[in-house]
């Protein structure tokens, strides 16, 4: 029998998802561009009448060096979406999803299964050395005696404009704790250190250039009266109404992170979760035990909490201007407050703007109030609440979104189509803002913390957010598995500063008339086009107009 009568492939954007039950509809991509300094991702789908293992994958072109080839691999989701989901989603019932993008194994190579269509992503670092033109990449599926299955040549064109640096600040919250417990080391020990390193590398590598510090253990997603593992890097010792503090664990964490490319430093919040009642959890000897001082039990707005902050803050503001983070540091006062804590955040507020009024400090909220009686000096607004800060011109302006904004406004589930988390790039553009946070980029537990999980199983927080919220990366068995949903932001974020590039051409003005002209109507958080090949194609016709400005000066 003829093996290449029984494969298929087909050449497709990044923007499709390959499901294994479905039919390939969408129709081939062999061509596409990119800048220099910018990372660029195509699929290639494949299906065969008959089950074949080892097959090889082999990249045949002069950029070689520079691409990558994985396999999309398949996790499960019980909780896919909500009931009440608008009807921009790809599909709402439970099964296999495709997310993760697993390395090859050069041995193992790929499976292809009877009648299932899947897919590998490949995926080229045009770094500056990338000679300007177009390179052809040869993609060929062969058995492991050398038969050569099929093949697909894609055609990438590299234009001779240099992506600029990103300036939008963004943070996707790094779990500390959860590398630790799913790796089964001891918190800090040298192998979770080398695997922190491992994922805020990652993170980088992705546009993530705020790192969530741990002063003392975040006090996210815990259930009330419950704790999570202690993720501490400020050690205190107490004497008295005295404390004293060290800070060698917090300057390691730093340079670690620095050293991976992190610019920017939020520490964790100084109150809890939803309304800033509590103390988070802060760990210390006192009378040479080692046990809480403060938790659950404590009254936030306490003179005894008080005490220790009027404290630790001064003695902190100190390290930072010793390690030249004035410019860098960012606080936080507690997560999501609603309307009915307005008085107990403003209580907390109060507290630490006594020390802390020369730093930015930023919370996830939406109600406007907060900002406007002036709790909070940096509101960040999730993008179904955003309009009223749009409004009265709220500067440095960032947004947010979780499991709870699944209408219309961009998100990255995994039910949803992959433009429906490109097309944030564009909003976070044309609305000029200056940051982006999600507090989710590897939560690997239940809701409230109250049990680990395997994300590799569970994809939904044991069945309480849809699936892609908890988490956009995947502990691999020696570090780091990337996601569909993770490469696909970074292409948003690439938008954006792609955008800022052609601005500087032919003026902002000019580039939002470009993306959203033939448009019905305008671009906003809640209308946007709803067809992958539309971002496809604006973002070609982009560096159409960058190509055109930066031969034109030659």
């Amino acid at each position: 029998m003829d093996v290449s009568q029984a494969f298929t492939s087909r050449s497709l954007s990044s923007l499709t998802k390959v499901f294994p039950d479905a039919e390939l509809t969408e129709k081939p991509v062999n061509s596409g561009s990119a800048l220099l300094q910018e990372t660029y991702s195509f699929q290639v789908a494949y299906k065969g009448n008959q089950l074949m293992k080892h097959i090889r994958v082999r990249i045949s072109s002069d950029m070689n060096e520079n691409i990558t080839v994985r396999s999309t691999g398949l996790v499960p989701s019980e909780l896919p979406t909500y009931p009440d989901h608008d009807d921009i989603i790809l599909r709402s019932t439970p099964g296999l999803y495709p997310d993760p993008l697993y390395p090859i194994d050069e041995i193992e190579g790929i499976t292809v299964f009877p009648g299932q269509w899947r897919s590998i992503w490949v995926t080229v670092n045009v770094d500056e050395a990338a000679i300007p033109g177009i390179h052809n990449i040869k993609i060929v599926f062969e058995t492991d005696n050398g038969d050569v299955l099929g093949e697909e040549i894609y055609e990438l064109e590299v234009i001779p404009a240099k992506l600029p640096e990103q300036t939008l600040i963004h943070t996707q919250w790094f779990h500390s704790d959860c590398i630790a417990t799913h790796y089964d080391v001891e918190v800090f020990s040298e192998d979770h250190w080398e695997l922190i390193g491992q994922f805020v590398k990652t993170a980088v590598n992705h546009g993530v250039n705020m790192i969530l510090t741990p002063l003392f253990t975040p006090p996210l997603d815990t259930e009330v009266g419950g704790e999570r593992p202690t993720v501490q890097l400020v050690e205190v010792e107490k004497s008295g109404q005295h404390y004293r503090f060290n800070f060698e664990k917090l300057k390691r964490w730093i340079e670690l992170c620095r050293n991976q490319g992190v610019e920017y430093f939020e520490f964790s919040h100084l109150f809890t979760q939803w309304g800033a009642k509590h103390a988070p959890k802060i760990m210390g000897n006192d009378h040479g035990g080692y046990k809480r001082l403060f938790g659950w039990e404590t009254d936030a707005a306490g003179e005894e909490y008080r005490q220790f902050l009027g404290q630790f803050l001064p003695e902190l503001v100190k390290f930072i201007r010793q390690n030249q983070l004035e410019h860098q540091s960012y606080f936080h006062v507690s997560d999501e407050p609603g309307l009915r804590d307005l008085e107990s955040y403003q209580k907390a507020s109060e507290i630490i703007q006594q020390y802390l009024n020369e730093f930015p400090i930023i919370d996830a909220l939406s109600d406007y109030q907060f900002y406007e009686n002036g709790f909070v000096k940096n509101p960040i607004p999730a993008n179904n609440y955003i309009e009223p800060f749009l409004e009265h011109g709220v500067e440095n302006l960032w947004t947010y979104y979780c499991c709870g904004q699944y209408k219309k406004v961009s998100n990255r589930f995994f039910s949803m189509p992959s433009f429906r988390n490109r097309v944030h790039g564009i909003q976070l553009y044309k609305y000029n803002l200056a940051g982006f946070l999600h507090w989710g980029y590897n939560f690997w537990y239940s809701q409230f913390s109250k049990k680990p999980i395997d994300p590799f199983k569970n994809t939904d927080a044991n069945y309480s957010f849809p699936s892609g919220d908890a988490f956009i990366v995947y502990p691999g068995e020696h570090g780091p598995i990337e996601s569909i949903r993770l490469e696909v932001l970074y292409e948003a974020l690439q938008d954006v500063r792609a955008l800022r590039l052609l601005e500087g051409y032919i003026g902002r003005d000019n580039v939002i008339e470009l993306l959203e002209e033939k448009l019905e109507q305008e671009i906003t958080f809640n209308e946007y086009p709803l067809d992958a090949d539309w971002y496809v194609q604006k973002r070609e016709q982009i560096n159409r107009e960058i190509k055109k400005w930066v031969c034109s000066k030659v």
